[in-house]
């Protein structure tokens, strides 16, 4: 079933479980989508913005916001499909064109990205999304140009961890592990108390065969974010991994030859 006809939250969250006096309007869901993201909740925030343009469809920080979580989601067609449904709205929205951008690299049409990207400089190039979109592209290019750009992302806001995390999300994507492992170390050391961050290093040193270093990481995502089902997830797959390592050895001892 498509997400465009479920784009709503099945069960309440946390937030709209809080005191009846808290006021759930169009400001209510944008923080709580931001909380969201934030957390890694993708599929939680994509629905968050879906609450927000039920207040007012013309919310273009939304239609971007959704866009960039189905991206998050790796559900590329379907971003494809909801930026440009957004772009009949907001055809000058910069991030709403550097994440359409995002998605056509990702599906592999190289040339269209390119020119959604260059759009979206044009229209205002200098926010950290816009640049990192713009390495986005780069790396499915295979262009070594996407450096500067990340690198460009960051000094715009150098004491945020978010812009770090989110880059070292994207190297993980492209398979750019000790990349990726030096962006989630400088958000790490911005922000120590941020459970993402230790996650995604994890992930990182799992995907060097780092297997300690990434079970502590995941440990202390776990002890930032109780019951975190991404955090038990790894270390459960991690020790799973372990458990078939040992008996591949003992099978190797036992029967070779």
């Amino acid at each position: 079933m498509s997400r465009f006809s479920n784009l709503e939250f099945d069960q309440k969250s946390e937030g709209e479980r809080q005191s009846s006096v808290t006021i759930k309007d169009e400001a209510f869901y944008l923080g709580q989508a931001q909380q969201f993201l934030e957390n890694g909740e993708f599929e939680h925030a994509l629905r968050a913005y879906a609450k927000v343009l039920e207040f007012n469809p013309e919310n273009a920080t939304a239609w971007t916001g959704q866009v960039r979580m189905l991206i998050e989601l790796e559900e590329f067609r379907e971003a494809r499909l909801w930026a440009d449904k957004a772009l009949e709205k907001f055809p000058h929205e910069a991030e709403l064109l550097a994440a359409k951008a995002v998605a056509l690299g990702r599906l592999g049409d190289l040339a269209e990205a390119m020119a959604f990207s260059d759009a979206a400089i044009e229209e205002r190039g200098d926010t950290p999304y816009i640049w990192l979109a713009r390495g986005d592209v780069l790396l499915a290019r295979a262009e070594k140009r996407a450096d500067y750009c990340f690198e460009r992302a960051h000094t715009i806001e150098p004491q945020s961890w978010f812009w770090h995390w989110l880059g070292s999300r994207i190297r993980f994507y492209y398979r750019q592990f000790a990349l990726s492992l030096k962006w989630a170390q400088s958000a790490l050391n911005l922000d120590t108390s941020q459970g993402v961050v230790w996650l995604q290093l994890g992930y990182c040193q799992q995907a060097l065969g780092l297997t300690g270093r990434a079970r502590q990481s995941f440990e202390q995502a776990r002890q930032l974010r109780p019951g975190c089902d991404a955090a038990d997830a790894a270390l459960l797959q991690l020790e799973c991994g372990g458990l078939w390592g040992r008996l591949a050895g003992w099978w190797r001892r036992h029967f070779s030859g």
